[in-house]
């Protein structure tokens, strides 16, 4: 299976493949944005100006940053997509080398979730984007963090994407059950992970199942990592998201699904 990213801290070398400023992949077009450079942002292959795109905004992994979206986004789509990065708290550890993550503290709660929120707004100022079809989406603890911000604000976004990122449990993560019933989730886990097991994973979907939440849980053969196959469903699903019309579902559409195919993509 193709991995895009393992679990541990990146080496210098792996940072150093990703440019770090900006680069066309067939009239995509990848960019570091903000003076500090703490965004990235993706346009897609041919972009039409008269057509208002969904917009991912992706949360990043642990011990990663926000160029980790120059990696993702040509295997879930360099057509169908907005997609804009923040980039998480430094890790501890040494320096930049260490990476960043996204703390489940009041303090850097808050802050992610502005970081959200000025991220889309950029997007939105440079790019016609559909303002109601941004879906927010993250890896490791950065689908944590999606899960939490999307729960506290599930007017905002069209879904949520935990991939191998647990859902929250402490700050009233369900403090706005009534509207986020609304909100479709996409869970995935990594069969062999011993960060996020299967087993958490069924904890979770037992505890939205009981909140009344549409969701989707999906588990691959692989441990705590991204795949082509995870990404590839990513897509998939948003873009069910995407062409399903209102009301068109249940207030509970719970699954479950196992990936077994461990061949190459």
């Amino acid at each position: 299976m193709n991995r895009i990213q393992q679990p541990t801290r990146q080496t210098n070398d792996q940072k150093d493949a990703v440019p770090p400023c900006q680069f066309h992949i067939e009239s995509a077009l990848f960019s570091s944005s903000s003076e500090e450079g703490m965004r990235a942002v993706f346009a897609p292959v041919h972009y039409e100006r008269k057509y208002a795109y969904p917009l991912i905004v992706w949360l990043h992994g642990a011990r990663n940053d926000h160029t980790q979206l120059l990696r993702i986004m040509p295997e879930v789509s360099m057509r169908n997509y907005v997609a804009v990065a923040p980039r998480g708290f430094p890790a501890e550890g040494d320096g930049e080398a260490a990476g960043h993550d996204w703390p489940q503290n009041l303090r850097h709660i808050q802050e992610a979730q502005q970081r959200v929120f000025e991220a889309i707004a950029e997007a939105r100022s440079r790019f016609h984007v559909a303002a109601d079809r941004v879906f927010l989406a993250g890896f490791d603890c950065g689908g944590t963090m999606a899960l939490r911000t999307a729960l506290s604000f599930p007017e905002r976004f069209a879904g949520v994407l935990s991939l191998s990122g647990c859902l929250p449990r402490n700050y009233t993560p369900f403090g706005r059950l009534e509207v986020a019933r609304r909100l479709p989730v996409f869970l995935s886990v990594g069969r062999d992970s011993t960060v996020y097991s299967p087993t958490m994973a069924c904890d979770d979907l037992r505890l939205l199942h009981t909140a009344g939440m549409s969701i989707t849980l999906r588990q691959y053969p692989c441990g705590q990592e991204l795949s082509v196959q995870v990404l590839r469903d990513v897509d998939r699903w948003i873009m069910e998201q995407v062409t399903t019309a209102p009301g068109g579902r249940s207030s509970c559409d719970d699954s479950w699904s196992l990936s077994t195919d461990e061949g190459p993509y």
